[in-house]
């Protein structure tokens, strides 16, 4: 009686699941989902394992702790057959990995235009129509269009995010599109959306960067956009990144390539806040005797602005010692600054405890400090959505809207006054000169997020690097 129940509740549950689920396309802007037919794949997995163990369960314990094992083993094959949707990585178009020599396209306007622009994020120069334009567009407008990507090797692709062109002075993108696969670039087969072509949503502006997880990720050497439909008053133009895991494959000459790498063992990813604050507290427990963290202040949602004091006397002043100081991240979403300081303050201390005399010469005659993140919020809200999706603005300014690269004391000019000011002007100093108390005052034209900084130069009394 037990069993017939449980197949009736199986079999209702199957019923809904069938009912309820449908293998209608989806396509994503903000938020990775998963297909709903993986959904129902698991459904189906799920009431497969509960009436299975029902059918099998004993009292003895052995037997019970090896059904476990089974259905763990058979889960997890589930999982690599049947599965989630693998988790894959940006293949490069971006970041340059992918050369323009793997790019290319059934037509394009112009040399700027051509497929080796079609990068996500690339951007164009002030004037549209030079050698370095914003986007791929293609030379004729119809359907048949395509911008191809051959990733060298079998890759499981997975998705597509597309981007309009770059520019000021026109308004092109694309707003449905089709994607093919092939092994051969001759013979192609359709992104398939059950029975049907899928056809995937594109963009609706310029800058937007919009995510498109493949109902079945596809593996293949080559992929293709096709362009289906493009915004009225514009033609085809897009920019684009492909996202896939490469395939294993003993006949490829790229099989026994190895990536390219430091042997360093310096931390060479992004940190963001939490990470950041990590780091910077493992490098003062292994370098105590020669490093101190401080704070100048705090961001405007309240996050600290941590500095890493280098020097052999951490802490203290000493009259005729050199100090200087580097600052990063004023763009919250221009990361590379953070972590060459990070990765810096990693190999004075490295260096330091295996007692390379250079860096010990250094530690001892300087004073260093290190600001990692000059404006953690715009890393912050840039990093939660990833740097594909957040274009080029996201995170570049402050909490409050306000470009601290701009938004910074002109020394230059504290020079000029002080040369006008000066009875003999021959002999005014250029390598030291008062902060006047106006760069630090409420009225002063400086936002007060960037008072912390301005602290910070008229304690130091040297200029930014």
């Amino acid at each position: 009686m037990l069993m017939q129940r449980v197949h009736v509740c199986a079999a209702i549950i199957l019923c809904m699941a069938h009912a309820c689920l449908s293998f209608e396309n989806q396509t994503v802007n903000n938020n990775i989902t998963k297909s709903e037919s993986n959904d129902f794949k698991s459904v189906i997995n799920l009431v497969g394992n509960v009436t299975e163990s029902l059918d099998t369960a004993k009292p003895d314990e052995d037997h019970t702790q090896a059904q476990r094992n089974a259905s763990e083993d058979g889960e997890q094959m589930n999982k690599e057959t049947h599965g989630a949707k693998p988790d894959c990585p940006p293949l490069g178009l971006e970041s340059l990995k992918v050369s323009d020599d793997q790019l290319e396209s059934s037509s394009y306007l112009s040399v700027g235009l051509g497929p080796h622009r079609g990068r996500l994020n690339i951007q164009s120069g002030l004037d549209d129509d030079d050698e370095y334009d914003g986007a791929w567009c293609a030379g004729v407008e119809d359907q048949e269009q395509w911008l191809q990507l051959n990733a060298l090797r079998p890759t499981l692709f997975t998705g597509v995010i597309l981007q309009g062109r770059n520019s000021i002075w026109s308004l092109n993108w694309v707003r449905t599109y089709k994607v093919q696969f092939s092994n051969d670039s001759s013979v192609w087969q359709p992104c398939m959306n059950g029975s049907e072509e899928a056809v995937f949503i594109g963009n609706e502006d310029l800058e937007t960067p919009v995510l498109a997880l493949f109902p079945e990720p596809s593996v293949a050497q080559y992929i293709r956009i096709n362009p289906q439909t493009w915004f009225s008053n514009g033609t085809i133009c897009l920019r684009a990144e492909v996202l896939g895991c490469p395939v294993p494959d003993p006949d490829s000459p790229h099989f026994s390539e190895t990536e390219s790498g430091s042997s360093d063992d310096l931390d060479f990813r992004h940190h963001n806040y939490n990470e950041m604050r990590k780091l910077m507290k493992s490098v003062n427990d292994k370098c105590p005797n020669i490093t101190r963290i401080y704070t100048i202040g705090r961001s405007y949602t309240g996050l600290k602005l941590y500095v890493m004091e280098i020097s052999d006397n951490p802490g203290k002043h000493e009259l005729g010692e050199p100090e200087f100081r580097y600052v990063a991240g004023m763009h919250g979403n221009e990361v590379l600054g953070r972590e060459l300081l990070l990765n810096l303050m990693q190999y004075i201390c490295r260096e330091y405890n295996r007692g390379n005399q250079r860096v010990i010469q250094l530690v001892k005659d300087t004073r260093i400090h290190l600001l990692p993140s000059m404006n953690p919020d715009g890393y912050e809200t840039a990093y939660e959505k990833g740097s594909e999706l957040s274009g080029w603005a996201l995170g570049r300014y402050s909490f409050e809207g306000i470009d601290m690269n701009h938004n910074f004391p002109d020394l230059n000019n504290i020079m000029w006054d002080a040369q006008e000011l000066a009875i003999n002007k021959r002999r005014v100093s250029n390598h030291y000169i008062p902060m006047p108390e106006y760069y630090t005052s409420t009225e002063a034209l400086v936002r007060k997020n960037c008072h912390p900084c301005l602290a910070m130069e008229a304690l130091f009394r040297f200029k930014k690097l």
